[in-house]
């Protein structure tokens, strides 16, 4: 696991990405994190878990700049395919996970923030789920993660939006948990942690199981759909200007082919 890290203090154990200042999203990260999340769940010592980032960002999401020079279909088609698997791995974890959503958690990036059980941000914080302002399609099982949370009307209006979410706003439509100050986000999930881990950790865990009862099965269901159409507009004209716009810092110029 090159690209985490995992430390351990008392019953909590932290897992920080470590691909500073942006921590991209890919195969290789998710499966990183996925296979700690693994290592602590076999841990009897470790009864919660802090999702935390190296750098400027949480996670500015998968570089799709380096995806849309792929002119192959079917190696794109792959991929997405196997991240997601490396992602069923990772939603199916037992210990309750507080995400430390520092900077901006952004496309993929929103997801794995979703795919914790709380999250710790600031006003400085930005969340968002910018795959249709890219020519794309919502992905990491976001179609499933984001309305569970904030419900159908508000995930629709920023999935078709892919409007940047202060903090304070994210705060309260229920996108995060707590808003501290900037320098205490990551001290504030340890905090939350820990008063977990307090709890006797097989109920924490039965309790969690029963709450989460069929999420992981509507987690794959989501994402398979979403793996269909984003191999359908991974293809079109909108989705190499998205990402090109993005990249250029302007307005795209969509023509819905």
């Amino acid at each position: 696991m090159s690209e985490v890290k995992i430390t351990r203090d008392g019953h909590v154990a932290s897992v920080e990405l470590q691909r500073g200042p942006n921590n991209f999203v890919d195969i290789s990260l998710i499966n990183d994190i996925a296979t700690a999340y693994e290592e602590l769940d076999a841990d009897t010592s470790v009864r919660a878990i802090v999702l935390c980032s190296d750098g400027k960002h949480f996670s500015a999401g998968a570089n799709l700049a380096e995806r849309v020079k792929d002119d192959g279909d079917s190696i794109t088609q792959e991929a997405t395919r196997h991240l997601y698997q490396e992602a069923h791995r990772l939603m199916s974890n037992r210990k309750p996970v507080v995400a430390a959503v520092r900077g901006a958690a952004v496309g993929a990036g929103i997801g794995l923030a979703l795919s914790a059980d709380f999250r710790v941000g600031s006003a400085e914080t930005r969340l968002s789920a910018n795959f249709c302002r890219q020519g794309y399609h919502p992905g990491f099982g976001t179609t499933y993660t984001l309305p569970r949370i904030v419900g159908d009307q508000q995930a629709a209006w920023l999935f078709y939006t892919g409007r940047r979410v202060p903090g304070d706003e994210a705060y309260e439509m229920g996108l995060l948990d707590w808003l501290v100050e900037s320098d205490q986000i990551r001290a504030k999930a340890h905090e939350v942690a820990a008063e977990i881990a307090v709890s006797a950790p097989l109920a924490v865990e039965f309790t969690r199981k029963t709450l989460r009862n069929g999420v992981v099965d509507a987690f794959k269901l989501a994402t398979y759909n979403e793996a269909f159409e984003q191999n359908l507009l991974n293809q079109t004209h909108d989705f190499k200007e998205g990402v090109k716009a993005m990249n250029e810092r302007r307005v795209p110029d969509f023509k819905g082919y």
